[in-house]
């Protein structure tokens, strides 16, 4: 591949995790604890009912009076009792840190909302279908550098028409001492890497597999796939397809032999794609570019 293509595109596949703050979570009474939950029930109910205005949600700071980690303008505060799921409070961003909730003007963002489904202070939140995951340990596996995150310990609550039908702990990480280590999700590139160097980089067709991948392990563990890490556009203007299948398939071939520990999402195992960055030498070594 041509060395000055592969520069010009180097910021061509940026996260958007890094162009984007991380965000506040909602928090969720559970018994006697008070437990940050990183579900958006309130923010998809909001989406569904308001979708002429994108500024403003029944009259909710939406993006315009928000900051970086908080783009919602709010934070909301869920509750089980009785086995079933409430909606307690709409608060300010990091109102609760100073534990004082300023309850009025939470009841009058709760009647601005839902109206008559405000009983008792609260609503039934009769509308959610699915699991309410918190976690029960401070491990984090994976992130999206935003919001989203998954704990290697949490409590799942499954619920139906915001009635509770089962509650369960699970462990979202399988630790098998036969396997490569998976948690730390930066160190798996080097695990690449230390195979890919083994290889022979100097192809007589000239093929140069110095470029940007991903790499796919599976919800088994197993490394299943790699494809380039641009656009379909950047790939059809800018790399040969024999050069692209041989690239892909070498790498693929010189990784398929590892096997990682699996990963679960509440409690359900995962695939995920690792990003890497070879730059190819003259001398046919390689260097390990990934940010």
């Amino acid at each position: 591949m041509i060395r000055k293509i592969f520069l010009i595109l180097i910021f061509a596949i940026t996260p958007l995790s890094i162009l984007a703050s991380p965000q506040m979570p909602d928090f969720i009474i559970y018994k006697k604890d008070t437990i940050a939950t990183y579900n958006l029930i309130l923010e998809k109910y909001l989406q569904k009912k308001d979708t002429a205005n994108t500024n403003t949600l029944f009259g909710l700071s939406f993006r315009g009076n928000s900051s970086f980690n908080c783009w919602r303008g709010y934070q909301a505060i869920y509750k089980i009792e009785n086995d079933s799921l409430f909606i307690v409070d709409i608060i300010n961003c990091g109102e609760l840190i100073n534990r004082k909730i300023d309850k009025t003007q939470s009841l009058e963002k709760l009647k601005s909302i839902f109206g008559e489904k405000l009983k008792n202070d609260r609503v039934h939140i009769d509308w959610f279908e699915g699991i309410l995951n918190f976690p029960r340990t401070n491990e984090v596996l994976r992130w999206d550098g935003v919001f989203y995150k998954i704990f290697e310990k949490e409590k799942l609550i499954t619920i139906s028409n915001g009635v509770v039908l089962k509650t369960e702990d699970v462990s979202n990480y399988i630790d098998d001492p036969k396997r490569k280590n998976r948690k730390d999700q930066k160190k798996i590139s080097d695990i690449f890497f230390k195979k890919l160097k083994k290889e022979k980089w100097q192809d007589k067709s000239g093929a140069d597999c110095g470029s940007k991948y991903l790499v796919t392990i599976d919800s088994n563990g197993n490394v299943s796939k790699v494809r380039m890490a641009y656009t379909d556009k950047e790939i059809e203007e800018f790399f040969k397809k024999d050069e692209l299948d041989f690239c892909t398939s070498k790498i693929l071939n010189a990784l398929k032999s590892l096997k990682f520990d699996i990963i679960k999402d509440k409690g359900k195992p995962i695939s995920e794609e690792i990003y890497i960055q070879i730059f190819l030498n003259t001398n046919g070594k390689i260097e390990n570019w990934t940010n």
